[in-house]
């Protein structure tokens, strides 16, 4: 009988299993149906697109003639034309007078399927979606020759779904009409190489000043290696990045059989004569800087001409390329932005020279600020609790093995905040860093707009964390906006060929990053560090507010400020980082600052700082608080010696006591309980009752203070 029931079991059991796998290909197949019928109709729709697509499209001949690109007039902020930017266009090449060896190159580096695939390529495709999976990053640029051609004559560059969709049909109806040679034709005479150069022949003039027929290898591998980044490989721009270039466009070529090996040995890049520029200017630097911007700012935006209204001041842009270039010492460089206080750009400098380097120092590089880093250190202290007034303790100072040291390898003693900033005491800023936290002098200046990483280990304070001149200039202007955000742009407006207005800047809302007295207290510092500190070069006979900065060895020299409603950044130094004898902030930088703005606030009123400490009451001291209670409550004060007495005594505090009337007239003729004795407070408070001096040096880090609420200063344990 149990045999029998088994027997029954395993076949209830081979049952259920077998409806199971039943039911399971027969889900299977009906979503492979699915998936079938799906795909079915995006391949008929996709079709269908390219049909009309391809039916509507241009013949060859009108393709050659329409001109891609758009001539933007910029226009300074009094209306002043300062620059025209447009296509340049060279000489039509048919397909039979272009050399073989520019073919071969442009498509080895661009597309080297491009003979095999029908305008879109699935492979290369699967395999930038591949490596985006692999490496957790966004899916690399995988556009054809076709693409590329179909997106510059009819569509603008924005990265949408929607605009590559549109892209994709585009190529397939190109294909669908043109032959691969009258494509690649297309594209060689359209593409943009930079400068204005539209097309070989126009790059081949502009760089080498002759034909694109004339061509070598040489130049044709560094016209190909233009595509991917016009500006960053142009030869009159950088010619070791244009030449290394170069040698991978050689590289690919050699790769998929477009060139011979035995060739390669022969490449020589030094044979290569480039055409001299002359002409341009510094301009150059802010325009390269915010037309990109029009992507974004006018989304839906056309070839047709445009007149683009800047913040840009000619006048202040003259000065400042000025003021660098005659403070920079002898091969460094130098970079300078000047803000209003709105956050307008009044002025722009990337660098010494446009034309021997277009690399935009004052947005992309990234330097050590040194000690202009200590406005976020002394923004936390003084946040925290601390005034300009309160004593420090510059001695030395040794946090977790690193012991920083002063500049002059000397010691103050006891003194002020406001003197440990002016003559930038680097053992008052570790010690102010490791009572509030490292962490939070981070967030500090993540509050004020630094956005490039922040390291958190202690030597942080002095500078170590790398920043963009741009950045540390807006968060200054914070600072001279009284503690509300600045947010620096560059295009005030921008009208169309008819006059039409297509975008005009917005004012954003602006944000509160601390509290009005931080900032007055902050100014103090900064006020007095260019009166009678490291700053005093940067004097200009009005006020002035700012901080110097130095990096180890004089690799960076710094000086950041504000007057008048203008606030501006100076950096200079190398651009390998390599020292630079004699740079300090305080000299070139402060002079080059100095400089500029004396012509810059020329035409403004004198403007005094604010910096009044109107403190909130929590930040009061013990002799302005008092206690509300219940009318049973006996009321003590505390006098200017630290002692408690009672509010109807002689020398008691009646500024904001209650009045009589609300004291229990019981208790009016009872003699007060004694005050607390120093053993008591000792031990009620660890010895840091208001007006004892503070103790040493704790041995192990105390906790950092909590980010969402201020600390009272007058209970914490500072490191000296």
């Amino acid at each position: 009988m149990a045999s029998g029931r088994g027997s029954r079991s395993r076949k209830v059991s081979k049952g259920k299993s077998a409806r199971k796998s039943g039911a399971f290909w027969h889900w299977t197949k009906r979503l492979l149906v699915a998936g079938f019928v799906v795909a079915g109709l995006a391949a008929v729709a996709l079709f269908t697109a390219v049909y009309f697509a391809a039916q509507e499209m241009p013949g060859f001949e009108q393709l050659k003639s329409s001109q891609n690109g758009q001539t933007i007039v910029v226009r300074a902020r009094d209306g002043t034309e300062i620059v025209e930017l447009g296509p340049s266009y060279g000489e039509w090449l048919d397909a039979n007078e272009i050399p073989e060896v520019m073919k071969h190159a442009m498509v080895s580096v661009e597309d080297h399927r491009f003979y095999s695939h029908l305008g879109i390529d699935p492979m290369g495709l699967t395999r930038a979606v591949y490596n985006a999976l692999q490496q957790d990053r966004g899916v690399s640029a995988t556009s054809t020759i076709t693409q590329q051609l179909a997106r510059n004559v009819f569509l603008n560059s924005n990265r949408t779904l929607d605009r590559k969709a549109r892209e994709a049909v585009l190529a397939l109806a190109l294909e669908w009409n043109f032959s691969k040679e009258q494509i690649l034709e297309l594209y060689l005479n359209k593409v943009y190489f930079g400068g204005g150069a539209y097309g070989i022949d126009s790059a081949s003039r502009k760089f080498f000043s002759h034909s694109a027929r004339e061509l070598s290898l040489e130049e044709a591998a560094i016209i190909a290696g233009l595509v991917k980044a016009p500006s960053r490989y142009s030869p009159t721009a950088d010619a070791q990045a244009a030449v290394d270039r170069a040698r991978v466009v050689i590289g690919q070529m050699v790769a998929y059989g477009d060139l011979d090996p035995a060739r390669v040995p022969q490449f020589d890049t030094s044979i290569v004569h480039l055409r001299e520029e002359a002409g341009q200017n510094s301009i150059r630097y802010f325009t390269d800087w915010a037309l990109p911007q029009l992507d974004l700012l006018l989304p839906n935006g056309s070839n047709e001409p445009i007149d683009v209204w800047t913040t840009i001041d000619i006048g202040m842009q003259r000065a400042a390329t000025a003021a660098v270039k005659s403070n920079v010492p002898n091969g460094a460089q130098g970079a300078l932005v000047s803000l209003d206080r709105d956050g307008a750009i009044l002025a722009m400098v990337g660098g010494t020279d446009y034309v021997t380097s277009n690399y935009n120092r004052a947005t992309e590089a990234l330097r050590q600020p040194g000690s202009a880093w200590k406005l976020f250190v002394y923004l936390t202290a003084l946040e925290g609790g601390y005034r300009p007034d309160d004593t420090v303790h510059d001695q030395p100072v040794t946090i977790d093995g690193w012991s920083p040291r002063n500049s002059g390898g000397t010691y103050a003693g006891a003194i002020d905040v406001r003197s440990a900033f002016a003559y930038s005491k680097n053992t008052v800023a570790a010690s102010l860093g490791y009572e509030f936290g490292f962490s939070n002098v981070a967030s500090m200046a993540r509050r004020f707009g630094i956005s490039t990483p922040i390291s958190t280990l202690p030597a942080m304070v002095l500078g170590s964390s790398e920043v963009r001149v741009i950045d540390l200039t807006r968060a200054f202007a914070a600072v001279a906006a009284k503690g509300q955000s600045v947010e620096p742009y560059g295009i005030i407006r921008v009208t169309g060929a008819d006059g039409r207005e297509l975008y005009r800047h917005e004012e954003p809302r602006a944000y509160q990053l601390v509290p009005d007295y931080v900032a007055a207290g902050i100014t103090d510092l900064l006020q007095t560090a260019v009166a009678t500190g490291t700053g005093r070069a940067a004097q200009i006979g009005r006020p002035v507010a700012g901080k110097t900065g130095t990096t180890s060895s004089n690799k960076d020299g710094w000086f950041v400020g504000f007057s008048s409603g203008i606030t501006t950044g100076v950096w200079m130094g190398r651009d390998d980082a390599k020292a630079v004898p004699g740079l300090q902030g305080g000299r070139a930088p402060a002079s080059a600052f100095a400089t500029y703005m004396r012509y810059a606030v020329k035409d403004r009123p004198v403007e005094q700082f604010d910096t009044d400490l109107k403190l909130p009451e929590w930040q009061l001291e013990p002799d302005d608080e008092y206690y509300y209670g219940e009318d049973s409550d006996y009321y003590y004060y505390i006098d200017e010696n630290g002692n408690l007495v009672e509010p109807q005594r002689p020398g008691a505090v009646r500024d904001q006591a209650p009045s009589y009337d609300q004291l229990d007239p019981a208790g009016m003729d009872r003699d007060p309980p004694p005050a607390a004795n120093d053993s008591f407070l000792d031990r009620a408070i660890n010895g840091l009752r208001p007006g004892r001096d503070r103790p040493e040096a704790p041995t192990a880090p105390a906790p950092a203070p909590s980010p969402t609420a201020p600390a009272d200063r007058r209970y914490q344990q500072p490191v000296n």
